[in-house]
């Protein structure tokens, strides 16, 4: 039995807890918060929770940390110092700085394995991508998000001073879908192919005008997109805007030889932060078993083999999938 700890518990936390409640070889062990534990009521679980500082006492009982902060300012700090004590998992998906948060986990990682930037994308869709350009080398790889809410994008804008809540989705341009799959290879600019649109609750007295250059302004995540900012009361966003669809597709046009080729991965996701849960979930299970292997160190979803997922062993996928 795979003996997991939470580590934050919002939204992915939660979809963590009901992948890792469903997985027979799992157990959940802890949950650990940021917030005061006496507030914090798990969905299907009977763990206790306890605050973040106390993990650091219970090294021996757990086997891998999910590690549920949000990628604009908790994984920096929390990554590091929990990948010291525990193999970890995460979902960093700020894509630009993957590459220095994976050697800053790099150097954590001494005696456990840290696997980051695990979840759909990055994640499912980076394998998808990697693997679409290895079989069609001679073509262009397009990703498309949405339409849904972006959890990293919302969380980033909810740091901003004055928000009190924000929802953001991302909505795909239909035209440059079309575009791709009629095997132009267009080369797209960033803001053709989607655009941002924002739901913003601010608090009293907030100046709305200093909110929106900071949300349109923000590197990595806006400042390259067409995006758009709607100011609505808390009770239109709890209305309308409290589920957490989400979805999109990796696409491949391109050729052997004089043939055209085209490859297409898509997702359709009613809950973004359960499903991401999920994912994580199932590299948890592999971030165990290349942690008994003594494969130490940051790995990221291009490291890990398929077999490291199953819950089951690798024969019987052989035998069920290949």
């Amino acid at each position: 039995m795979i003996r997991v700890g939470i580590a934050g518990f919002g939204n992915i936390g939660r979809g963590v807890e009901k992948a890792v409640c469903a997985a027979e070889d799992m157990e959940l062990v802890a949950v650990f918060t940021r917030r005061d534990p006496s507030t914090i009521k798990l969905d299907m679980s009977t763990a206790p929770v306890f605050s973040a500082s106390a993990a650091e006492k219970m090294i021996q009982e757990i086997d891998v940390m999910i590690l549920c902060g949000g990628s604009a300012t908790d994984l920096a700090i929390q990554g590091p110092h929990f990948a010291s004590l525990f193999s970890t998992v995460d979902s960093f998906d700020t894509h630009a700085k993957i590459p220095e948060y994976l050697d800053i986990m790099d150097d954590a990682a001494q005696s456990t394995t840290a696997i980051v930037s695990t979840g759909w994308d990055p994640g499912l869709f980076s394998m998808m991508r990697a693997l679409s350009e290895a079989v069609i080398p001679s073509g262009a790889t397009y990703t498309f998000w949405g339409k849904g809410v972006s959890q990293g994008h919302s969380d980033a804008i909810r740091r901003i001073e004055g928000v009190a809540h924000a929802v953001q989705y991302t909505v795909p341009l239909q035209d440059a879908i079309d575009l791709v799959r009629s095997g132009t290879l267009p080369e797209l600019e960033t803001r053709q192919k989607h655009l941002r649109e924002c739901y913003v609750v601010a608090k009293p007295d907030a100046d709305k005008a200093a909110i929106k250059t900071a949300i349109k302004t923000m590197p990595n995540y806006f400042a390259d997109y067409d995006t758009v900012v709607h100011f609505i009361e808390r009770e239109e966003l709890l209305a309308n805007h409290s589920t957490m669809p989400h979805g999109g597709m990796v696409l491949r046009s391109g050729a052997t030889g004089e043939t055209k080729q085209g490859m297409e991965f898509s997702l359709n996701l009613a809950s973004n932060p359960e499903f991401t849960g999920s994912v994580m979930t199932a590299y948890a299970r592999a971030a165990h078993r290349m942690a008994l292997e003594g494969l130490y160190g940051a790995k990221t979803v291009f490291d890990v083999p398929l077999s490291y997922l199953a819950p089951s062993n690798r024969a019987t996928w052989i035998k069920e999938l290949l």
